[in-house]
């Protein structure tokens, strides 16, 4: 008995990997942990509902989205674009690793317990962020534009109010995110 396989070519965080044969029905959260080595993704619940497993796929049309990866086939990425945790941290010259804005707000406000879930809040944030910056919101609609962009991730130690705090505190700190009038 042999697996079937098909051809598969995608960007990671900016690096073409393939084409690779892929066994088909591959879920994208095993190919990212067991032909790329990127293991920040995690396999949450299995089921598409607690969101610890999403990346990012941008669009051509300069959108971007959540996808569930432990629930979405690998063949669906194909030729695709795609982001995972791994790829929102940047080493500079020196070879020190500079965290985003949204992981180091995680940081300063101690954010998360376990850090399970973290790389869902951080993906979720991340596309607010970019989100805002194309289209700035009214100081009166953050608290629900936060709430939009987290309402789907799970997380089993709490952490909801400092992954809130911790957001709210970068889209307040970056300039142009934030319009004074309606």
């Amino acid at each position: 008995m042999s697996i079937k396989t098909q051809p598969m070519t995608l960007t990671i965080n900016n690096q073409q990997y393939g084409p690779l044969e892929v066994p088909e029905g591959l879920m994208m959260i095993d190919f990212l942990h067991e032909y790329v080595a990127l293991t920040g993704s995690r396999l949450g619940c299995g089921q598409g509902i607690c969101h610890a497993c999403v990346a990012i796929v941008d669009h051509e049309s300069g959108t971007s989205e959540e996808v569930r990866t432990c629930i979405t086939g690998a063949h669906f990425f194909n030729g695709k674009k795609v982001r995972t945790v791994e790829g929102h941290a940047k080493t500079d010259d020196k070879g020190e690793v500079q965290l985003s804005p949204v992981q180091q707000a995680f940081l300063e406000h101690y954010s998360f317990q376990c850090g399970y879930c973290t790389p869902g809040f951080v993906n979720a944030a991340t596309l607010l962020l970019e989100r805002l910056q194309k289209h700035p919101i009214p100081l009166a609609d953050l608290e629900a534009a936060i709430n939009g962009a987290l309402e789907n991730h799970i997380c089993r130690c709490t952490g909801y109010v400092r992954y809130y705090e911790a957001v709210r505190d970068v889209v307040m700190k970056t300039p142009g995110l934030i319009r004074e009038h309606a």
